[in-house]
């Protein structure tokens, strides 16, 4: 699996760090990239997980990121957005949300749409490897 993208605004950062905790078998073991600012806030919150960092937003992170997506390079993308606030660099964000449409890449932009999101990834593994035994026995 490619990586995946964390991404908080400020107001949700402690729910991506309690989200990111409670499902830390989940993520062990998968390349995680995050923003500056994210990443930063994560790593002071004893999550212990090897983060990637890219720029802060406004300096550049969200469309870091929407390159490594057209690139192939991330495969998911967990952002817990203030969609009340409108920053100068809201269209990087629209940009962002955008290819994940265009490039068919799972986003939560929500707590509850990542718990949704992390069942059907699990639910897909299973089913691959099943397939997969499947088609070795034949």
């Amino acid at each position: 699996m490619s990586r995946i993208a964390v991404i908080a605004h400020d107001n949700f950062k402690p729910n991506l760090l309690q989200f990111l905790k409670a499902k830390k078998s989940w993520f062990f073991g998968r390349e995680i990239v995050a923003t500056g600012r994210t990443a930063e806030f994560l790593e002071t919150g004893d999550l212990n997980l090897p983060l990637i960092h890219v720029k802060k937003g406004s300096d550049g992170g969200y469309l870091q990121i929407t390159e490594m997506i057209k690139n192939g390079e991330v495969g998911i993308v967990f952002f817990f957005r203030d969609a009340t606030i409108v920053q100068p660099y809201h269209r990087d964000i629209s940009k962002l949300l955008n290819i994940c449409d265009l490039e068919n890449i799972p986003l939560s932009t929500n707590q509850s749409a990542a718990e949704l999101l992390i069942i059907g990834k699990i639910r897909m593994e299973a089913s691959e490897k099943v397939q997969s035994k499947l088609s070795v026995n034949k």
